[in-house]
């Protein structure tokens, strides 16, 4: 038995890419606002503030003082019923934060494709890893079978003849 027939061999695809991820090393993540453009700052505050609870009571707040002011005339009547400027007033509201609630989640879903990759990258290498400990511990096995038989041969070589009938019995049950 050679040691080559031992191995179950990984394919070449399969052992190059394990070669190239154990160069890569997994990048540290720079932290949150580090390289990031003004402008992508600006959406992703934009973004943040929009969906938060605090904004939504806010602005929930505000719409209902501007409706219950303009429908009790308690101060001038700037918007009567049906509210054409508070109608105007949010949806400029919703034209502006539409793009830059679209440009952060553009670049979140970039930084969760980047996060994806390198997850898989990870898990590949992992598999391939494990395939050859597997490799390892099947050669190791086998070797250590081999050179336990070795060792009782030797010990039944010393032993008178006809009393040594244990190698025989292994011999048979491999095949």
């Amino acid at each position: 038995m050679t040691v080559a027939r031992m191995i179950h061999q990984l394919h070449d695809e399969e052992i190059k890419l394990l070669e190239a991820l154990r160069l890569k090393r997994r990048d540290r993540a720079a932290p949150p606002g580090d390289g990031y453009s003004t402008g992508e700052k600006i959406a992703d505050w934009v973004a943040a503030t929009m969906g938060s609870w605090a904004f939504i009571i806010g602005q929930s707040i505000i719409l209902v003082i501007w409706i219950i002011l303009n429908v009790t005339a308690y101060v001038q009547q700037w918007d009567p019923y049906p509210f054409i400027l508070l109608n105007l007033a949010l949806s400029f509201q919703a034209a502006y934060a539409a793009p830059f609630i679209m440009m952060s989640q553009n670049r979140q879903a970039a930084i969760d494709r980047i996060a994806a990759q390198t997850d898989y990258q990870i898990n590949a290498k992992a598999e391939l890893e494990i395939e050859l400990l597997h490799q390892k511990l099947d050669l190791l096995r086998e070797t250590e079978v081999s050179e336990l038989i070795q060792v009782i041969r030797r010990l039944e070589a010393r032993l008178p003849p006809g009393e040594s009938t244990f190698v025989g019995d292994l011999a048979t049950e491999k095949a």
